[in-house]
């Protein structure tokens, strides 16, 4: 079964990008699946937040979570390489993929459900607290329990092809047997002290060696929305919010044209 949801979940991007109205292309997606009731899942609430969402108050029965990390590509990361502002062309497939994970999420469970399992997505996957500025379902910390990498300094999961991507998840009553988290360390700054490369690219000085403001961040990310209107809020989409359409809450600068972007640094060293 496991093959047949990777393989769906590959097909469905394929066709998707093939769409006249998309102007993304993706990379191969890498898709993991954690254990529903992994030791890590309930930590979620002292490590993210008390009010982060379990698999079991979504669905009752939950077994197994589908995680899933889809790659931008090189081509793209350059395009929002340096400088204070994202590029549109970021804003643009940030919007495309977020819209496109919707769609594929109510595909997969109802490709589930035809396969005789329950299956749902977390409503607080797609939307955030705008006053503590953490999610109540983090795509990432579910993703690395479910073995697709580990956390850089930069707070994103670095994956076996790098962190230049978005994540998503499905949660389902499907019993199968889960992926193990990850523990040797992909961020080159945690294996051997050298690099630094968010830090230095951070264009609002959220990101420091001692800590990570979110709200300085944040700001960042609403100074972009303020130019990029026309690729929607996929946020307000979500939400049913019209409020919260305000644009393109982007930045990506420390992630984009960083070391840990595409590079293997777990085979490469």
């Amino acid at each position: 079964m496991k093959n047949q949801i990777i393989a769906e979940i590959k097909d469905y991007i394929k066709t998707y990008e093939e769409r006249p109205s998309i102007a993304t292309v993706w990379g191969e997606p890498l898709v993991g699946f954690a254990y529903a009731h992994h030791p890590d899942i309930s930590e979620l609430k002292t490590v993210v937040s008390p009010s982060h969402v379990l698999p079991c108050e979504v669905l009752k029965n939950a077994t197994t979570i589908i995680a899933y990390f889809l790659p931008f590509t090189k081509a793209l990361s350059l395009t929002n390489k340096g400088g204070t502002i994202a590029s549109p062309e970021w804003a643009q497939t940030y919007e495309e993929t977020n819209a496109l994970f919707a769609e594929l999420n109510t595909h997969m469970i109802e490709f589930l459900q035809n396969a005789g399992y329950a299956a749902s997505v977390s409503p607080e996957a797609t939307t955030f607290d705008r006053n503590t500025l953490k999610s109540n379902w983090s795509q990432r910390h579910i993703a690395r329990i479910a073995g697709l990498g580990t956390f850089g300094f930069n707070n994103m999961l670095i994956t076996e092809v790098g962190c230049c991507g978005r994540i998503s998840s499905i949660i389902t009553n499907l019993e199968i047997s889960p992926d193990a988290p990850q523990t040797e360390d992909r961020c080159l700054y945690k294996r051997n002290g050298t690099c630094l490369a968010c830090i230095k690219n951070c264009p609002s000085g959220a990101l420091t060696s001692q800590n990570f403001d979110r709200k300085k961040c944040f700001a960042t990310c609403q100074k972009n929305a303020a130019l990029y209107k026309d690729f929607g809020n996929s946020y307000a989409a979500n939400a049913g919010d019209e409020t919260l359409d305000t644009g393109s809450e982007v930045c990506g600068k420390c992630v984009a044209g960083m070391p840990c972007a595409f590079l293997n640094h777990k085979k490469s060293g």
